[in-house]
């Protein structure tokens, strides 16, 4: 039985024919990612354009898309969280080879072999949050108030005033 599209390429290949590879990998299936999810389902979109940057090395630009669903620190429930992002990679064959720029974005390889799925996978990771969060803090976590359903009347809130009787109690002390 055939598997499906290879995750490890030549890269120096790929380079010289100027590739495009597309893939798509469940987020459940992502090492890396599984411990931040509240949910496994959904699902990493990614392209991979292959050429040369103006150092010479092979380089990739990595295009990814996905909505995996994340638990808000806040409130600990899951939301949302769109990821639309591009980055340009170089390729180097050893880690001596990274060049001193922290700007410029290197993925090591071992024999011009890279993993497509971890490459895809690190982009996701980056472009995540340190700490995820509801976009909306005043709303977050909070279920919608009898008057904030859709369609219901508003609803008169009685005031609830828990010290009231002790303030009536200190004012007929403070007589005697």
């Amino acid at each position: 039985m055939a598997g499906g599209p290879q995750d490890l390429v030549d890269s120096e290949r790929l380079a010289a024919e100027r590739s495009t590879l597309h893939r798509v990998y469940e987020l459940g299936q992502l090492p890396r990612l599984k411990d931040l999810l509240a949910d496994p389902a959904g699902s990493l979109t990614a392209r991979f354009d292959f050429g040369r940057a103006q150092t010479g090395r092979c380089a990739v630009s990595v295009a990814i898309e996905a909505c995996p669903r994340l638990v808000c620190q806040r409130c600990m429930e899951a939301y949302e969280f769109p990821v639309v992002a591009q980055t340009e990679v170089e390729i180097a064959s050893e880690p001596t080879l990274v060049g001193a720029d922290p700007l410029e974005e290197v993925f090591t390889s071992a024999e011009g072999l890279i993993s497509l799925r971890e490459l895809a996978e690190e982009e996701l990771l980056l472009a995540l949050p340190l700490v995820p969060a509801c976009s909306s803090p005043e709303a977050c976590g909070r279920a919608p108030a009898l008057g904030e359903l859709k369609g219901a009347a508003p609803v008169a809130q009685e005031t609830v005033r828990p010290f009231a009787a002790l303030h009536d109690l200190l004012k007929t002390h403070d007589r005697k």
